[in-house]
């Protein structure tokens, strides 16, 4: 074979590329990576990370950078590189492989040493410092040992292989379908979840403490489906709105740009990881604007306005998609473009305008991050207007120009890298945020946004049958997977809420019918994360729990379901109770763990609310508002109008409402409340509309 050299300079993907001049002979994971692994009997190096991720840059500048490093890793191994956000499938199987190895959590950068021929890893692990140190084995010390080990124990290799084959085929274990889980499953979920709270600082579990939206909307979920049949559950909605709380005001949160961190390094959301992911702030755009139809919250009101203004402003392509995140380091320093000196904030503004400051942001408290501070709410805004003495009017004013100033001072520092490829998976979950932030507070441009993002999609990474993962500088990527075609899903759903629109029903049917198509497990139930025609790897995942993001299984049985009442289609809805008795088992043994298709196991439990409207747009918006006013997750509001003489456009109708609505002059709105398959009267107007929706 040729002689090896670095592989990466002709990918598209930004993490890839920024190791393409490493001295490593990196390939990409393809054929001919593969085939010269087995052909050398050389080991597989596989490294799996992406561009935002802090310690995969640690590791790439003191290992992968450094030339004795990479002539040990060129003679010894095949090196391959890995984005995880291009190739979740290979992330999934080999974390998964990591955990069963290490019996620990993974992570990125993900290490792994794969046996040429079988591709399964004989040695795991995650962050490795070059030479030995907090507690870890030096890097160049690991390379030289898993070498010699490959070369003289390949039999205790082989049966290593062998268990490990073993355990997955345990996993895949099938038999007869199960019982639909029932009420007490989610209560137990709620009561586990009750256990790991943090009833001081919100959240769940101790340091790093991600936010796990999945979590609380399943709480905030559990809460609101209580009250709707009398029962009470004050306990469940403290958790959800301290935690909504805790998070909005602290340092995970950027008060001056908006948008959320990925995850707290100490327990009170003070100190974040700084990288920024689109994944993260779609899912908490969404549940903040869920928890204002609880209560008109400031904090939370401010949070959602400030978050949709970061994605518009920083993370929307001019194509109209999402990128996909925001680097943790600038100037090779993590944190440094959120970082301020005391003095330096002193400077930017006026006094009365730093007394404020101080106060809400805790200048006036000991530096908390390497000697700068992170600007981290201590208390909540009117007890610090009430403490400075000062009227709210006034407070606000000067609030409002300090952080304008801020802000503008800021933004004349480096940027952090941001990764700008489009991943369908992740625009979804970023659409389905928007739209429902636009449709709590009423603001168009969200939803423009979010219909754009649609737009960009259907017309470059869906060729009618298929979609694609991702696309960067206009090249689209490697064949999607479940959670691309399940977020998609959500989010046209979302869109379908907020505005109607012909095209978005359409492609949302299309949509379904070919996720079923091509990744349903029609003998088992439930939906494999690659399709039937991709490429076979060691092991076929069906993600049953929820992870960084919600599990596909759980979104795509959430919204078949929602979609198959709107449409009255049973086939969707009886695959969409497949799944979940597909995943029975695994629900019943770890319940909080599986908060999405719990969701979607309390739409099957309790059958939605369907209030279809029909008017033009003028008249229509009006009662679509009364629809959606409060906290309600069974009900589904569309409205879908007529054209200006009254004659029916030619959208999807639900097909089991009377044709009689659509016909003549129908420029009043009406409305039709269903529950399953049994629709009132037409409602003509809005006190008796109002009076059924309860």
């Amino acid at each position: 074979m040729p002689e090896e050299r670095n592989q990466l300079g002709q990918e598209s993907s930004p993490y890839l590329l920024q190791h393409a001049d490493n001295p490593v002979a990196w390939h990409p994971w393809n054929d001919e990576a593969l085939d010269r692994a087995r052909a050398e009997d050389k080991p597989i190096f596989l490294s799996i990370g992406y561009s935002a991720c802090h310690w995969c840059h640690v590791m790439a500048h003191e290992s992968f950078e450094d030339e004795e490093t990479a002539a040990l890793m060129n003679q010894y191994f095949v090196n391959i590189k890995v984005d995880r956000e291009e190739r979740p499938d290979l992330d999934k199987i080999y974390q998964l492989a990591h955990q069963v190895l290490t019996r620990r959590p993974g992570g990125w950068p993900l290490t792994m040493f794969l046996d040429p021929v079988t591709h399964l890893p004989f040695f795991g692990g995650t962050y490795f410092p070059k030479h030995a140190r907090y507690q870890l084995p030096g890097f160049l010390d690991l390379l030289r040992r898993i070498a010699n080990v490959f070369e003289t124990q390949r039999e205790s290799l082989r049966e290593q292989g062998d268990k490990l084959t073993q355990v997955f085929e345990e996993l895949t274990v099938t038999g007869e379908a199960k019982a639909l889980p029932e009420q007490k499953t989610l209560i137990a979920a709620r009561d586990s979840l009750a256990q790991q709270y943090d009833p001081r600082h919100g959240g769940f579990g101790d340091a790093p403490k991600f936010p796990m939206p999945t979590a609380i909307e399943r709480i905030l979920r559990h809460w609101a489906y209580g009250e709707r049949r009398g029962e009470r559950d004050r306990k469940g909605l403290d958790m959800a709105m301290t935690t909504l709380t805790q998070i909005a005001r602290g340092g995970i949160y950027d008060h001056l740009g908006g948008g959320f961190c990925r995850y707290s390094t100490d327990r009170k959301w003070m100190i974040p990881h700084f990288e920024k992911m689109l994944y993260d702030n779609g899912p908490l755009l969404a549940l903040y604007a869920d928890a204002l139809g609880v209560t008109r919250d400031e904090l939370f009101t401010s949070a959602v306005r400030e978050t949709a203004q970061w994605v518009m402003r920083e993370m929307q392509s001019p194509e109209g998609g999402y990128y996909a995140a925001l680097d943790a380091d600038s100037e090779g320093e993590e944190g440094k473009f959120y970082l301020w000196r005391r003095n330096e904030v002193k400077k930017l503004l006026t006094e009365d305008e730093y007394l404020v400051v101080e106060t809400l942001y805790g200048l006036d408290k000991p530096a908390n991050f390497e000697a700068h501070w992170n600007l981290h709410r201590y208390d909540s805004w009117r007890s610090v207007v009430s403490r400075l003495s000062l009227e709210r009017e006034d407070a606000d004013r000067l609030l409002a120009s300090a952080r304008k100033k801020l802000f503008s001072a800021r933004e004349q520092r480096v940027r952090p890298g941001r990764d700008d490829k489009v991943l369908c998976a992740w625009n979804g979950l970023m659409i389905l945020g928007m739209a429902r932030a636009s449709n709590r507070l009423r603001e168009p441009r969200w939803l423009e946004s979010a219909q754009r993002a649609t737009d960009f999609i259907r017309e470059n990474l869906w060729d009618g049958e298929q979609l694609t993962s991702s696309w960067t500088d206009g090249k689209p990527g490697h064949q999607a997977y479940l959670d691309d075609y399940a977020n998609l899903l959500a989010a046209l759903l979302a869109l379908l809420e907020a505005r109607w629109r012909d095209v978005d029903i359409r492609f949302a049917i299309a949509i379904a019918d070919a996720v079923i198509e091509k990744f349903r497990d029609p003998s088992n139930g439930g939906f494999y994360f690659t399709a039937h025609d991709q490429e076979q790897l060691i092991y076929r995942p069906k993600p049953a729990m929820d992870e960084a993001m919600p599990a596909g299984n759980g979104m795509i049985a959430r919204s078949l379901n929602r979609l198959g009442h709107l449409m009255a289609n049973a086939r969707y809805l009886e695959i969409a109770s497949e799944t979940l008795r597909w995943a029975a088992e695994s629900i019943s043994r770890v319940p909080a763990a599986h908060c999405t298709l719990l969701d979607a196991l309390e739409d099957e439990l309790y059958p939605p609310q369907i209030a279809v409207i029909r008017g033009q747009d003028a008249r229509i918006a009006e009662w679509l508002s009364v629809c959606q006013q409060g906290y309600k997750p069974w009900r589904i509001c569309v409205a879908i109008p007529t054209d200006r003489d009254g004659a029916q456009r030619p959208p999807l109708l639900p097909p089991y409402l009377p044709t009689v609505q659509v016909a003549g002059d129908i420029s009043d709105p009406v409305a039709y409340v269903c529950s399953g398959l049994e629709c009132s009267l037409p409602i003509k107007d809005l006190d008796t509309l109002k009076a059924t929706l309860k």
